[in-house]
């Protein structure tokens, strides 16, 4: 397994609300997080990144391997981002987080297994024999349109109101992240991604420059920014690229 891990401001915002890091257990596994930050001021830089601290510090911390079952890593999961969700939403009782909210993306590597948690409209997608599946399903005002049948997937992704989420960590209510787990073999691709990806690339833009076979890993990830920017840049924009070139953690 290769991964690349990239943030960019993008070209319209001031900060940088994207926050993303990867983090080994003691048994040598490794999860991926990605949060997209909102709210007011810094409060949503706080979100994103104290998510993200938080949660790999718990991580780092554990000793799950290759015995341990993945409905128990789910577990930890859901329990885990239950429990931030608190820590958030008491921050944003404060004045200077009032407020503030964090997407989360979440994926464990354990073998040839990746167990994912998602809560909001940041995205995971599998790339396997060049086709781009979407793993997760956005928590979103127009997700559920299309779930009623009042929109179609195609207009979705252009509604005005796409970037409204229904779910996130720091709501006042108890938050359930949505968990699954995949089934991973040599030459898949996972990449995680804020929306300031894609919003601004299309799925037959990112399955063209992952098939380049003259780019790097890291020169796929810088790609996939460059284009956003070059398409608009309306928002922050985070990628992790994950290859998997064999079953073996390293």
């Amino acid at each position: 397994m290769k991964y690349s891990i990239l943030s960019d401001i993008g070209s319209k915002r001031g900060t940088n609300q994207d926050y993303a890091d990867s983090f080994v257990n003691r048994a040598g596994f490794r999860l991926f997080l990605l949060a997209d930050g909102m709210g007011g001021h810094k409060a949503g830089n706080v979100a994103s990144k104290l998510t993200v601290e938080d949660l790999g510090k718990l991580w780092t911390e554990s000793f799950f391997d290759e015995g341990t079952p993945s409905e128990t890593l789910e577990t930890w999961l859901r329990n885990q981002i239950r429990n931030e969700n608190e820590n958030i939403a008491s921050l944003g009782q404060l004045d200077e987080y009032r407020g503030m909210g964090t997407t989360l993306e979440a994926l464990i590597v354990k073998e040839n297994h990746a167990i994912s948690a998602h809560v909001g409209d940041s995205r995971k997608y599998l790339i396997r024999d060049g086709q781009l599946s979407k793993i997760t399903v956005d928590h979103s005002l127009v997700q559920e349109l299309v779930d009623a049948g009042q929109i179609t997937e195609e207009e979705a992704e252009v509604h005005p109101n796409k970037n409204i989420i229904t779910r996130s960590l720091g709501q006042p209510t108890e938050v359930q992240a949505d968990i699954s787990v995949l089934d991973v073999q040599a030459g898949d691709y996972i990449l995680l991604n804020s929306d300031g990806l894609t919003n601004m690339v299309s799925g037959t833009e990112i399955l063209e420059i992952l098939a380049r076979e003259d780019l790097s890993l890291e020169n796929k990830s810088e790609a996939l920014i460059r284009l956003a920017n070059e398409h608009g840049g309306y928002d922050n924009i985070t990628v992790i690229l994950i290859q998997f070139d064999d079953q073996e953690e390293n």
